[in-house]
């Protein structure tokens, strides 16, 4: 049985703004996802966000996020299984921002396995997207995750190790630092002189406890940021299936970070 888009898009009750009015356009599911976060040097994220954009934290904390998953039914509405573009194993790195009282996401970096995913993904909602050579499988109850940047357009990093959930899934409470971390519903980027925010709408995250065993964590390094392969804080998530609308400008940066 197919996804419901619709019914993805209209459960709203939980998101702390209105979604958009007007139609979405892209539909995607995010699929064997782990949460690894780590407690950063705010200065170090602060310089890499454009004008315009406020660092957020948590109790004064600032956070950073690797993200391995598989990306499932990927594509725009009404074709959302296209052929070798539908699937593909993606890691992002993250931190938290805010803008005009919407807290919400900036990438570092996403690194895809799909060369026409980056592209689109580039041009269309102009995020930081790099080719990588990923691998993510089950095996023996363990996800084997390894991904190995190839993008000259920025450094070399990876990510090898293997996650699991540990636990029956639960909804963080609002408030909490887990809620704080994955219940965000916009991104940020930035291209040329303007700023973009990219509103996306899914269901309240159902998490899982965690465990990962990492032997290498550089997808940082690139952007003057090294990470421990022990993170703070872990958390697993199934699958959760989200529609996307097109980003909006918001305004004029005087510069846009690498990338």
């Amino acid at each position: 049985m197919g996804v419901d888009w619709k019914a993805v898009a209209s459960e709203t009750e939980h998101r702390p703004w209105p979604a958009p009015e007007r139609a979405w356009v892209m539909t995607m599911s995010w699929v064997d996802l782990l949460f690894a976060h780590w407690r950063v040097d705010a200065e170090k994220l602060q310089a890499h966000l454009p004008p315009g954009l406020e660092l957020d934290t948590y109790e004064g904390e600032a956070w950073i996020a690797v993200v391995p998953f598989r990306m499932e039914h990927v594509g725009p509405r009404g074709a959302s299984d296209l052929p070798w573009v539908s699937r593909f194993a993606e890691l992002n790195v993250r931190t938290y921002v805010r803008r005009d009282d919407k807290p919400g996401v900036w990438f570092l970096s996403l690194d895809a396995a799909n060369p026409v995913a980056v592209r689109a993904a580039r041009l269309g909602f102009h995020l930081p997207y790099y080719d990588a050579d990923m691998r993510c499988e089950w095996v023996d109850d363990w996800i084997e995750y390894a991904c190995r940047r190839s993008d000259s357009r920025l450094g070399p990093g990876a990510l090898v190790g293997r996650y699991r959930p540990e636990g029956e899934p639960y909804r963080a409470t609002p408030g909490s630092l887990e809620h704080w971390l994955t219940e965000r519903y916009c991104l940020y980027a930035a291209a040329g002189e303007r700023l973009w925010r990219g509103e996306i709408q899914h269901a309240q995250w159902p998490l899982q406890p965690a465990r990962a065993e990492i032997e290498t964590c550089t997808v940082a390094d690139a952007n003057g940021i090294e990470l421990s392969t022990a993170p703070a804080l872990l958390h697993f998530a199934r699958s959760i299936d989200v529609v996307a609308w097109m980003p909006d400008a918001l305004g004029s940066p005087n510069r846009a970070p690498k990338g």
